[in-house]
């Protein structure tokens, strides 16, 4: 049974992760206000501009180019999973978020765009990435005092 479009709205309205879909072309067609709170963009300004306005410089090529083979695939090698990426803010700031993708088709199969979920992992990562270096730095120090201790 299809979802009311009423129904529809709330739920994107009312999700608690941001919510972004963009069209074939890589323009952005819907824009929640969870995304708005996490980009910062009201959406507004978001809806009509291309995914470039989160994605930073460093990553857009290969964001392309994965956009593009995923369409014309109609899948992503991502579906199902979650995926820790960078992403930009208005204020032009970079920060880590967790995507999950989904190509997005029509009642026929044609692919209308891409759908993407997103949630701000900022804090979980550095955490995780300074759990990494004291791992690291402990690791060290084990092999020095076992090197120091051999006669």
């Amino acid at each position: 049974m299809p979802v009311p479009a009423s129904l529809a709205e709330l739920l994107l309205a009312q999700s608690p992760d941001a919510v972004v879909f963009a069209g074939p072309d890589g323009i952005i067609q819907a824009w929640n206000p969870a995304a708005e709170a996490m980009f910062g963009f009201a959406a507004a300004d978001a809806v009509g501009q291309d995914l470039n306005i989160i994605i930073p410089e460093p990553f857009q090529e290969a964001h392309w180019k994965a956009y593009d083979r995923a369409l014309a695939a109609g899948d992503t090698k991502y579906r199902g999973q979650a995926m820790p990426t960078r992403a930009r803010r208005a204020d032009g700031s970079e920060f880590y978020i967790e995507m999950t993708f989904a190509i997005v088709k029509d009642e026929s199969g044609t692919v209308l765009g891409a759908l993407a979920h997103c949630r701000d992992i900022t804090e979980r990562f550095e955490r995780e990435r300074s759990q990494r270096r004291r791992l690291r730095d402990l690791e060290a120090e084990v092999e020095r005092l076992r090197g120091s201790a051999t006669p």
